[in-house]
């Protein structure tokens, strides 16, 4: 109770009269800053909301008026965190809180929790107070599955949000796996899709990072199984495989499935060579992957036109993934991007086989910060003078095509993509992928929601675009003409 002049006020009406004043922000506080948001005829709003949620804080922290003690108590442990609160506050914030109110038979309301969640829970309790939470990369899931459980769903839309920004912040033993695991488990395929794309996207990295010793089982599967990964070379991967089988010692089963999911016809026969004498992995399972290799000294050995007429070469292993290394495509680091177009030329290798180690491919490649389309570019009055055009009001567009044709390109037809960089959290990652095929010579909504104007742009690394141009070859089947 709160004695004001000789009568007591119940401290429900004290806590509703101040969260009343929070909510319609008309209370004067001594000594706040004054914030003034001119409105027509001379009408001021005289904003006072953050001395209030400070005298929200200051009474969940002095307890007073309180009307309800929460007792946390650990699963499996003796501890127990008591925190004076105030009923209305709760019920206000999470239903869960009013109808655990609504049952209770004293002034105290048992919880109990996981120790990783009582660890955060006086900070989830501030947040229902003030509004406000601070949250570091260990912390998040407990406080997501707080805001799940008590249904505070502003905050646990807040921290999904956060979990997708900062998968590329830097952690001591990486955070990116359990933040999938958790997607998964709650079943939030938002959450899930996002550390499935980064890892995807940023592969190289994960492969060099102790996190990638913590994958499970199947989620390695999952990421064998995809052509958008992004790392240097497909035996990068092979090699990262046989490190994290000897680290976590699977079944005999998985082993088999993650081996035959490598695509050994993208591994340069001179390393295949080495790995079937070195690799003590593939030594000890060569039966399991014997066809598959076998196949792959054969891809190396013929043309394109030649595999097809014996092979579906439209299956995963002659499918490249998007490899960084020279072979592949080259990066590209356009300076100023806004300047003026620029242009540039590179080469691949003709395809992935051995058959064709030594046939070029030249590339060109333009860039231009604001294309238009025919419609809006300059036009001509009767008068024959030049309407001017707006320039600005164009957009980003890259164009890539092979500087010649060749007889050698026969059945074989190319995908190229463009891999947009960014810099979050200090750290370089993939910010964009954009795809687009022979047929097409550019990618129709390359960074169409990009500012490249503004110096701060998330798409800009000291003012530089980032970009790695990737050729994929990819090999046509043979059409039979029906007799």
């Amino acid at each position: 109770m709160v004695r004001s002049c000789e009568q007591e006020i119940p401290g429900w009406v004290y806590v509703g009269t101040l969260l009343f004043f929070i909510y319609f922000h008309s209370v004067t506080v001594s000594g706040a800053p004054l914030k003034q948001e001119a409105l027509d005829s001379g009408v001021t709003t005289l904003n006072h909301s953050m001395s209030l949620v400070h005298r929200m804080e200051n009474l969940l922290v002095m307890g007073n008026s309180s009307d309800v003690s929460l007792r946390v108590q650990t699963i499996n442990t003796d501890e127990v965190k008591v925190i004076q609160a105030h009923s209305l506050v709760l019920s206000l914030q999470s239903d869960v809180f009013e109808e655990l109110l609504l049952g209770r038979n004293n002034s105290a309301l048992v919880l109990t929790e996981t120790p990783d969640c009582a660890a955060v829970f006086d900070k989830f309790i501030r947040y229902l107070y003030c509004g406000d939470i601070s949250v570091r990369l260990d912390q998040v899931i407990s406080l997501h599955k707080l805001a799940s459980k008590y249904h505070v769903w502003g905050l646990q839309q807040g921290l999904t949000q956060y979990m997708t920004q900062h998968l590329s912040s830097d952690s001591p033993t990486g955070h990116v796996v359990s933040w999938y695991n958790y997607a998964l488990l709650i079943g939030d395929a938002t959450l899930r899709d996002s550390c499935l794309q980064y890892l995807s996207w940023n592969l190289s990295s994960v492969l060099q990072s102790g996190e990638w010793g913590s994958i499970s089982e199947d989620l390695l599967l999952s990421l064998l199984q995809r052509s958008d990964l992004i790392l240097q070379s497909e035996l990068e991967l092979y090699e990262a495989l046989e490190g994290w089988i000897n680290q976590n010692q699977p079944v005999t089963t998985t082993v088999e499935s993650a081996l035959r999911a490598v695509r050994y016809c993208m591994i340069p026969p001179q390393h295949l060579f080495r790995l079937q004498k070195q690799s003590l992995l593939m030594v000890k399972y060569y039966e399991t992957i014997r066809d598959l290799l076998y196949l792959a000294f054969q891809f190396h050995s013929a043309s394109p036109i030649q595999l097809a007429k014996y092979f579906d070469v439209n299956c995963s292993i002659f499918t490249p993934r998007n490899y960084l290394s020279s072979s592949w495509g080259s990066p590209w680091i356009i300076n100023n991007p806004t300047r003026d177009d620029r242009s540039f030329s590179f080469q691949t290798q003709l395809g992935p086989s051995g058959h064709d180690f030594s046939k070029r491919v030249t590339w060109n490649a333009l860039f231009s910060p604001r294309w238009l389309p025919l419609s809006a570019r300059s036009t001509y009055t009767e008068l024959g003078a030049m309407q001017p055009t707006r320039t600005e009001s164009g957009r980003p567009r890259i164009i890539v095509t092979p500087a010649t044709s060749s007889p050698d390109f026969a059945g074989v037809s190319f995908q190229k993509t463009v891999i947009v960089m960014a810099k979050q959290q200090g750290k370089v990652v993939v910010r964009h992928v954009y795809n687009f095929h022979q047929s097409t010579e550019e990618a129709g909504d390359f960074l169409v929601d990009a500012d490249l104007q503004r110096r701060a742009s998330e798409y800009l690394i000291d003012s530089s675009l980032y970009l790695h141009i990737v050729i994929k070859p990819l090999y046509h089947s043979l059409l039979v003409a029906r007799k």
